[in-house]
């Protein structure tokens, strides 16, 4: 039996990396997919956004499933675009069950070094396009009255800080505040809200030297020394985890097996946040 056969998610930052993986990974259990990505740059984060053939890619291997695919370009700053793309998914496959809040963006420099855009974006996106996502598709759940999942996507950031990252860490945070506001408020429609905290997973996110930099705060980082740096993080021994580690607990939050399971935080970080990792963590880049 599929564990979410017959549903619909809506899934934002869809294109490519863990927004990708949820889409394929819910539609092997089942579910038809809703597919937003901006498919574009944003001019203050120093790796390239993803692309229009990138959303198709992830069409091509959601149909490969056997399951139906909508795939929009909507960047998640605009409600109006979120809300048309809701429309259109409603006519195409009847209702929207899930929503997946997983478009997100990252930049790595000191609180007191970035300037406005910088912050600005990372909040407009990773929090305020979250509630966004939220407001353009749950009054349509509401009104169905069958209830469902909602399902934002923080970051172990949105439980603890980092360095280089307070817009980052600020959003991640908030993302956690929203969630717990939403589970309280839609909790008498039997709509669900939790959030999914990954610690470092293996994206266009992460893998380049110019990340591994900013992200240590070593100038002459190189593969090994963030390999070390991210493998001290985590208190099991990997440095990076798969996307589709985080997918399986989408799928576990938007099934019926976490029925009762509402304001909660999911961590799937192998122990980042376990305090002695996150001690040796800040003094391997202080």
């Amino acid at each position: 039996m599929k564990r979410v056969a017959g549903k619909v998610a809506y899934i934002t930052g869809a294109a490519r990396g863990q927004g990708r993986s949820h889409a394929i990974t819910l539609a092997q259990q089942g579910a038809d997919i809703i597919a937003v990505d901006i498919c574009s740059d944003i001019e203050t984060v120093f790796y390239p956004g993803a692309t229009t053939e990138d959303l198709q890619q992830t069409a091509d291997h959601v149909k490969a499933t056997g399951r139906r695919i909508l795939a929009r370009t909507a960047d998640v700053r605009d409600l109006a675009a979120l809300q048309t793309v809701a429309q259109e998914g409603v006519e195409e496959f009847g209702h929207i069950d899930i929503v997946v809040a997983n478009a997100g963006i990252s930049s790595y420099v000191s609180a007191l070094g970035m300037d406005e855009r910088t912050w600005q974006n990372v909040l407009d996106i990773n929090l305020t396009g979250q509630w966004k996502t939220a407001v353009a598709v749950v009054p349509g759940m509401v009104n169905r009255a069958q209830g469902g999942s909602v399902i934002l996507v923080s970051s172990v950031a949105g439980l603890v800080a980092y360095p280089n990252m307070a817009h980052y860490v600020a959003a991640k945070h908030g993302v956690t505040g929203l969630m717990r506001a939403l589970a309280v408020e839609l909790a008498p429609h039997r709509i669900r809200v939790n959030s999914i905290h990954p610690g470092t997973v293996n994206t266009p996110m992460i893998p380049t030297e110019d990340a591994w930099r900013r992200f240590t705060g070593d100038a002459t980082a190189d593969q090994g020394v963030a390999a070390s740096t991210m493998l001290a993080m985590n208190a099991l021994p990997v440095a990076m985890m798969d996307s589709v580690d985080i997918s399986h607990g989408v799928v576990y939050l938007a099934s019926e097996e976490s029925r009762y399971v509402t304001g909660t935080t999911l961590l799937i970080d192998a122990g980042t946040v376990a305090p002695f990792k996150v001690q040796h963590f800040r003094d391997s880049v202080t």
